[in-house]
């Protein structure tokens, strides 16, 4: 087949995917689809690279990034704001139930401070805020649960087909080599192995939560047709997670489909306490094991990699060699920027990232922002724990993200990633209920004011 028919190929099975989709629901909002493509960008590739560009790994391109991919964010984010505005989006609820979250982002701002390119870190920080934003779109669609389960859907339809056509048909794009042994690596629509790990990671851990959830109606004709759909995908992600050679995406994925698993079955759903003590249980073991006893190593050969986890350990030495300012850090995202971008490179290579989160966030924004993010996790997971019942249906995959991102963290620097942050937070948040007009059936007339609940988070979702 030539890449061209496979690309017209392609492009008729995203249509027919998007209309006659088992799973579509025709109610969801138009609105959906700016964090749709906002995501597919942050997951995939930045606007500029899909046109030929590319950001190389040089001082001067991280610094400068790109006018085209400035301006699509600058739309994306003003389309979020003005819908927004348009549903009276409650700032002053939002904030006052969300503090964790606003302590966090507010350090951010205030680092950039202190940055030695505040501009710089500005802009990073401005298009970060994007990522909160289309997840308030989607939280405060009327029909919030819905909301999620169309877009990640819809995101996962586009990027999933199209990895495995640009793998197989356009390998210029697909493909790249590693720098010191020419060995192929399978990037898909993304830049580089371990992001399409994410993708297949997510995109797994998705279809397999919808296909649990819906178990219970698997006799009904369109859940029956729902639960083949999602199992094709999996195959498809599985495929290409293989592909992707990242282990710690596979370790992940099998970490967070337990999880979801565990939160389903009939002791959980009988003694929902059981997973809210548990996971903090495995958490403290797994911290005791792997830095009290030095079983890190081990626990990589086991999954087919180095005891240095395939060289993080040189890059931890060499960020932390740079001795930055242990409380307030460099800055929100300032690091990798400047003469420490140099010092790193001569030592660890040409790399972007600690590969560790919790040592990328006290880099950028010290022990101050080691402590905010430990508070946004422990409310988080506090807010999980309180809607693990048997009528919520988010709350199980808002615990096996939370998991995954605990884990995932400690060999790769993915906080402030946008589709790992996105995902999280879509089910941790507590958003205001927007306003909905119902009818009377007494008088037939709309009544503006009545509300379906004062506030939402997981447990509402149901």
């Amino acid at each position: 087949m030539s890449p061209s028919l496979a690309l017209v190929l392609l492009l008729i099975l995203l249509v027919v995917l998007l209309r006659f989709d088992p799973a579509r629901d025709s109610k969801t909002s138009p609105a959906l689809w700016v964090p749709v493509i906002w995501i597919f960008i942050m997951e995939s590739k930045l606007p500029s690279q899909w046109l030929g560009g590319q950001v190389g790994q040089v001082a001067q391109a991280l610094e400068e990034g790109d006018p085209l991919d400035r301006s699509v964010y600058a739309v994306l984010i003003l389309s979020a704001i003005g819908i927004l505005m348009s549903r009276s989006f409650k700032w002053n609820a939002f904030f006052a139930n969300n503090l964790a979250l606003t302590a966090f982002v507010s350090f951010a701002l205030v680092s950039v401070c202190w940055s030695d390119f505040p501009f710089v870190a500005f802009k990073r920080w401005f298009r970060d805020v994007g990522n909160y934003l289309m997840i308030l779109v989607v939280l405060s669609d009327s029909r919030p649960l819905e909301a999620v389960r169309a877009l990640l859907r819809r995101v996962y339809y586009l990027l999933i087909p199209l990895s495995i056509v640009l793998i197989k048909y356009y390998p210029q794009i697909g493909k790249q080599y590693d720098y010191w042994t020419g060995a192929n690596m399978y990037v898909g629509a993304t830049t580089s192995k371990n992001m399409l790990g994410v993708l297949c990671l997510f995109a797994g851990l998705f279809f397999f939560w919808d296909t649990v959830t819906r178990w219970s109606n698997r006799y009904e004709r369109q859940t029956k047709r729902i639960i083949v759909m999602n199992s094709v995908f999996i195959a498809l992600t599985l495929w290409l997670l293989y592909f992707s050679d990242s282990a710690t995406s596979r370790v992940c994925l099998v970490l967070g489909c337990l999880v979801v698993a565990a939160a389903h079955n009939k002791i959980s759903k009988r003694y929902p306490g059981f997973l809210k003590w548990m996971v903090p249980a495995c958490l403290c073991m797994y911290l005791i094991l792997a830095f009290g006893f030095g079983l890190n190593g081990e626990l990589a050969g086991a999954v087919g990699r180095d005891p240095t986890l395939t060289g993080r350990t040189n890059i931890w030495k060499a960020v932390l060699s740079t001795n930055t300012n242990w409380l307030v850090g460099t800055g929100y995202e300032s690091f990798w920027l400047g003469p420490r971008l140099n010092i790193v490179w001569s030592l660890a290579g040409g790399v972007n990232e600690s590969h560790n989160g919790y040592l990328e966030m006290y880099l950028n924004e010290g022990v101050i922002g080691l402590v905010l993010l430990a508070g946004l996790l422990i409310s988080s997971y506090r807010r999980i724990c309180r809607s693990l019942t048997s009528s919520s249906k988010l709350a199980s995959l808002s615990l096996a993200l939370w998991v995954i991102a605990f884990f995932y963290n400690m060999t790769e620097a993915a906080f402030t990633a946008a589709f790992m942050s996105i995902t999280i937070l879509l089910g941790t948040l507590i958003v205001p209920r927007r306003q909905l007009n119902i009818v009377n059936p007494t008088t037939m007339s709309r009544s503006p004011d009545v509300t379906t609940a004062d506030s939402m988070g997981v447990g509402s979702l149901t």
